[in-house]
């Protein structure tokens, strides 16, 4: 009877002039297969209908011992369950998803794209493809075990560790995809479960009035395309995404109560919005200049901001330093106008979505009622609730006018004030 191959024996063995199988004692039907060359492969012997089969596992080191011995037991389980897992390899092969690269992409384009908005289709795309697809590229799916996963989200938490955790949210629906698939017959991470390394905390910065003031005067220097969009992000409380993807046929502009319409697909809860125009915000969207696609892109849409024509504008991260920078270069001016020490003068860290919570807050203490910010928010949840919430079909196109309107002109007054 062989004897229980351990990882010292494997580690001597050496490549002789004829390839060599040799048995595992410690799971019959497991082989190692060492070539003259010295490449080593994992592979199972049974028999199917009588005839004797083979099924690759895959190489050594790749498939270390004990990884072997699972891929092992999970295929002659299939063998006496009567399936043939060299059969349901070679159909796999047939639909281009046994390679983890191959299977990212079948679950790119038969699940993210098909049930996720743009921006979330965006986001899992660049994590697959910047996070996952590198280093795992060549490797099967029935290769990655949790330690796999585990050391991977681990080295994206050192630099990154809120990313990390939407890696793994996103790895755990990849893997429970390709079970379900027959992809794999296990996830990886069903039996026991990886902590998210990442701390998360609700944010809860709101910018004071005299940084509404300075971020106004620092947008008005920063210039079309992001000054504008800042503003609106501020006036608006829309999301960044909403904002920075607007495009010129969702405004309506010529009528008396001029709208934003956000449609469905742009968002978040997938409804349409309408953003009623306060006059500060005309102001802003008339000043824009319309950059319109030019030869075959022309039946593209018209983004409001633009730097080619063709995309909406990206690049927010050197847009927000030149932002702080020019936040910061403002106010130490006018502190050495006043005779302050202009190094006294710092502001605490901020997003752009902190705008959105800001203009929140402003409606609030504008004594906005709660359902209407929220309304102008797009939330569907909150003060109104249960039956009330479903059946509840009014817009509060008024109300919300009336608030957006109370806000812009509250920020009016602030970037009025004289300095002090």
């Amino acid at each position: 009877m062989a004897k229980a191959l351990t990882v010292k024996a494997i580690e001597s063995l050496k490549p002789e002039a004829s390839r060599r199988e040799i048995a595992d004692g410690g799971l019959p039907g497991l082989y190692l297969i060492v070539q003259p060359s010295g490449a080593s492969s994992w592979a199972i012997r049974y028999r199917m209908d009588g005839r004797p089969r083979k099924f690759t596992i895959g190489p050594y080191p790749a498939f270390s011992l004990s990884n072997a011995r699972e891929e092992a037991a999970k295929a002659l389980r299939a063998v006496s369950e009567g399936r043939d897992p060299a059969a349901e390899k070679a159909a796999r092969k047939d639909r281009n998803v046994d390679l983890v690269e191959d299977a990212i992409d079948e679950f790119v384009k038969t699940y993210v794209e098909k049930r996720n908005r743009p921006n979330t289709i965006r986001e899992r795309k660049r994590l697959l493809n910047k996070e996952v697809k590198p280093k795992w590229t060549g490797r099967t799916m029935r290769s990655i075990h949790r330690q796999d996963v585990s050391k991977r989200i681990n080295d994206v938490a050192e630099r990154a560790p809120v990313m990390a955790n939407r890696l793994l949210a996103l790895l755990r629906l990849f893997f429970k995809w390709a079970e379900e698939e027959d992809i794999i017959e296990a996830s990886p991470l069903s039996k026991k479960k990886i902590t998210a390394p990442g701390k998360e905390t609700t944010r809860d910065r709101i910018l004071a009035d005299e940084e509404i003031r300075i971020l106004w005067l620092a947008a008005d220097k920063l210039g079309y395309p992001f000054g504008p969009m800042v503003k609106l992000l501020l006036l608006t409380a829309q999301r960044r995404s909403e904002v920075a993807q607007g495009q010129w046929a969702e405004f309506e502009l010529g009528r008396n109560d001029q709208l934003w319409v956000i449609p469905p697909e742009r968002s978040k809860n997938g409804k349409e919005h309408y953003v009623p125009l306060a006059s500060p915000m005309l102001q802003v969207v008339n000043d824009l200049p319309k950059i319109k696609p030019t030869g075959d892109d022309k039946a593209k849409p018209v983004f409001l901001f633009t730097t080619t024509g063709k995309t909406a504008v990206s690049g927010f991260s050197k847009a927000k330093a030149l932002l702080d920078k020019t936040m910061l270069e403002i106010a130490h001016k006018e502190a050495k106008n006043r005779g302050d020490d202009p190094e006294s003068v710092a502001f605490e860290g901020w997003t752009f979505h902190d705008l959105r919570r800001t203009a929140a807050s402003g409606m609030a203490r504008l004594n906005v009622p709660v359902h209407v910010v929220e309304a102008v928010l797009n939330h569907r949840s909150g003060s109104i609730k249960g039956v009330a919430a479903v059946y509840n079909r009014y817009d509060y196109a008024e109300e919300k006018r009336a608030a957006l309107s109370e806000w812009a002109t509250h920020v009016e007054s602030l970037v009025n004030e004289n300095s002090r």
